[in-house]
């Protein structure tokens, strides 16, 4: 089927369902997709073509499981999450040859679903980034206008899915890397609460903040990405035992948004915003409105000092976390080191792109004696007063709405010269990981003078990713989908 690509997940699920077509075209079919648009977006790592294509004659060869809700269905990962047997580098030289020997607690749900794994997306090294041009492997391209960034950190898995090279990608959110681009790419993207989806298998970044989650091209196949993924994993002592709700059922109850209360903070709405960005979220906030909605004006006013408090915080975290990657038990190790320190030296220089190693010293400096007062136990104490100023706007309504990001996707190099301009396009979805509360970018539109994906920030309580996903299947629906990627 040389349309394939252009299925979402839920029809390509009933067409393998109904035996209309087997797990082995559609993954063959999704590989020759990949080889086609591959050279211009490289929103792969690595493509496990012979590996995926034996996965999913065995799936055939036993015949449609109906138990298995994404039986056949190719999807791709996030190279920052363990796969067995393939190559995990977190778009880094210094884990350019690691193969875990186990598969991520995500990726034995996938493969539980019957889905099958195509591949591994590129990504900023070590998750550090919001374009996906500092992996070491080089930029990943919009499908949009490949001279643009799909955002990131999981801008492989966006560019991806938006690309019609999977039906679905798992990606990870630290600060934004998995609405971000989903807003730039113009698909769906859900990151859950803290401790809904385990991280175990998952290379940390920031650990009270990094987040996996599921990236499609709608509503109904995020929420089925996610039913698989989400569930209870002793592995992870962060991972909250919570009841998991039927999703798409919820999803599929909801017709309208009579008597749902939509929060609309002031603080998301001011300087630094495009207008084309304010524009297609406006008319969504319209829609909303128009199908029974009731937008409610609240503040959120602590999310000014959002950014340094986060940049603190995923600094100093990711300095310890990668303390590991010595050179001495895996990753790369400098060949012509002396002794023993002069190899850590060597090793974490060589291995360790610019933007990695200035995130560490931060993080170092952050925790050293003399400074932790100053910096990191003020940002923790910042972080309290975050996640209270949500607790107090969610008291007097159901969700927030607000946009992903103050911009569209921005030429490719066109922030190499000013990291903190960078960091600055975080700023409506940090104070997010900061809560720990679920998140979810919606695309509503082209933006008037760009004519890139727009996406629709909503927020909401503690593992309510349901409501969430309900309300975004609306909006959907009330708003239409976007045309195909223009890039390609």
């Amino acid at each position: 089927m040389s349309d394939l690509h252009t299925m979402t997940l839920a029809g390509l699920r009933e067409a393998l369902a109904a035996g209309k077509i087997g797990a082995g075209e559609a993954t063959a079919a999704t590989l020759e997709r990949i080889a086609a648009v591959e050279p211009k977006v490289r929103a792969f790592v690595t493509v496990a073509g012979e590996r995926a294509l034996a996965e999913a004659r065995a799936l055939d060869a036993r015949g449609p499981d109906p138990a298995r809700p994404l039986w056949g269905v190719p999807v791709a990962v996030k190279d920052v999450i363990a796969v067995k047997g393939m190559p995990t580098t977190c778009g880094s030289r210094i884990l350019e040859h690691f193969e875990p020997c186990y598969d991520a607690f995500v990726v034995r749900r996938l493969r539980e679903a019957g889905a099958v794994i195509v591949g591994k997306t590129n990504m900023d090294e070590f998750a550090m980034g919001s374009s996906t041009e500092k992996s070491a492997f080089g930029p990943t391209a919009n499908p949009w206008d490949t001279t643009r960034v799909p955002g990131g950190s999981s801008g492989g898995s966006a560019a991806a899915v938006a690309a019609g090279q999977c039906f679905g990608a798992l990606g990870t959110d630290t600060g934004g890397s998995i609405r971000q681009p989903a807003s730039f790419c113009g698909c769906v993207g859900l990151k859950p609460t803290y401790g809904r989806v385990s991280r175990w298998g998952c290379v940390a970044y920031g650990s009270s903040l990094d987040q996996i989650g599921p990236m499609a091209r709608t509503v109904q196949d995020t929420a089925l990405l996610f039913q698989a993924i989400a569930g209870f994993d002793p592995q992870d002592s962060t991972c909250v035992d919570a009841a998991l709700p039927d999703t798409p059922a919820a999803l599929a109850a909801c017709e309208d948004l009579a008597g749902l209360r939509i929060g609309v903070p002031r603080e998301y709405w001011g300087q630094g915003l495009a207008p084309e960005v304010e524009a297609a979220c406006r008319a969504a906030l319209d829609a909303a409105a128009a199908r029974g909605a009731t937008l409610v004006p609240v503040e959120l006013p602590h999310t000014p000092y959002a950014v340094a408090a986060y940049y603190i915080i995923a600094m100093a975290e990711a300095s310890s976390n990668l303390a590991r990657f010595d050179g001495v038990r895996y990753g790369l190790r400098d060949k012509d080191a002396r002794e023993l320190l002069d190899m850590y030296v060597r090793s974490r220089s060589r291995g360790f792109g610019e933007e990695v190693q200035r995130r560490i010293m931060i993080g170092t400096y952050v925790l050293s004696a003399g400074y932790y007062d100053a910096y990191y136990r003020k940002a923790a104490q910042v972080r309290r007063l975050i996640r209270q100023d949500f607790a107090e706007a969610l008291k007097r309504c159901d969700v927030l709405c607000g946009p992903v990001s103050p911009v569209t996707a921005w030429p490719l190099g066109a922030m190499d010269a000013d990291p903190v301009q960078m960091y600055l396009m975080d700023i409506f979805t940090i104070s997010l990981n900061l809560a720990g509360l679920p998140g979810l970018s919606l695309p509503v539109g082209l933006g008037a003078d760009s004519g890139l994906p727009v996406g629709l920030q909503l927020l909401g309580p503690a593992f309510g990713e349901a409501r969430l996903l309900a309300v975004a299947g609306v909006l959907e629906r009330a708003l239409g989908p976007l045309p195909a990627p223009a890039g390609l």
